[in-house]
């Protein structure tokens, strides 16, 4: 058995937890979780992959048990997330490490990369999107709508997204078994999301996802420079982030390992868990048995 430690950290005043298991010196990786649910969602990946790897997985500012401050006295954007993130793995003493991303883990592994290149030395893509294709349009139209004039009328579509069956959705939409799937996913994350204050995080979150795409440009040129091993391995039944989202990264990374998991939604890991070891296993492996460049 593998041991999973259940931590806690200060960054910036802020205290953050995170799930850490396997051998420090070890290649590490970081496991970023998407909305509206927390670390929790890697926890049956963390020990599966903790044999062999450094795995860290924190609960990012606001979500899970890690601090929510009042949006009263604190900007809420995905810059804010990924400053906590960036100093916990500062912290942490992981100066380079492979991400895995997940809805919202994606753009705040995505600003890690662009402000720190050498940091990152291999990307997983798990329903985290990085190109305008990937949006399916029915979904988003609400999000964009909202980021471009935050009336009353466009913030109710928006808050729909924290309710139990829009929740429930998102773990249960295009799962070919989805009785494979916890209903306590769907259940805990919405006692998370209704808890006093959130209501406001989430809406400022909401309103910021439009400074994504414009970093997407910048994050392709380092695609393309780098050449960085990349797996999407990719609920090809997500109607949030679509199949195409993960095809698109071979537009930059000719090399990249693309695998649409058949019966799959955009919680991949809840239906389909095995599937996934065994695909970041075999790449993280390649990864890191691949001769050194000379």
């Amino acid at each position: 058995m593998v041991e999973v430690h259940h931590r806690y950290a200060t960054v910036d005043g802020h205290q953050i937890f995170y799930r850490e298991s396997g051998p420090v010196g070890a290649p590490a990786l970081v496991l970023l979780h998407g909305y509206p649910t927390s670390s929790r969602m890697f926890r049956h990946l963390v020990p599966a992959l903790a044999d062999r790897f450094h795995v860290v997985a924190p609960d990012m500012l606001g979500f899970g048990r890690s601090a929510a401050p009042s949006a009263d006295g604190f900007r809420w954007s995905f810059d804010a997330l990924a400053d906590v993130t960036a100093g916990l793995l500062d912290q942490l003493g992981l100066r380079r490490y492979a991400i895995y991303v997940q809805d919202y883990g994606a753009p705040v592994g995505w600003r890690l990369a662009l402000r720190d290149p050498a940091a990152v030395e291999a990307v997983i893509s798990q329903n985290g999107n990085a190109y305008d294709d990937g949006f399916v349009p029915g979904f988003w139209a609400p999000v964009w709508a909202y980021a471009d004039d935050p009336t009353p009328d466009h913030e109710a579509a928006v808050r729909a997204a924290l309710g139990l069956d829009a929740i429930r959705w998102q773990y249960l939409h295009g799962v070919a078994e989805p009785d494979r799937v916890d209903p306590d996913t769907w259940t805990q994350d919405h006692a998370e999301v209704s808890r006093p204050g959130q209501e406001r995080i989430q809406l400022a979150l909401f309103r910021d996802y439009a400074t994504n795409p414009p970093l997407y440009p910048d994050l392709h040129a380092w695609f393309r420079a780098t050449q960085v091993p990349l797996l999407a391995v990719w609920g090809a039944g997500d109607d949030i982030f679509g199949p195409a989202g993960a095809r698109a990264f071979a537009r930059d990374l000719p090399d990249a390992e693309i695998h649409l998991v058949p019966g799959g939604g955009h919680f991949l890991l809840e239906s389909h868990l095995d599937t996934v070891v065994g695909d970041v296993r075999g790449f993280l492996t390649r990864v890191h048995d691949r001769p050194a460049a000379a």
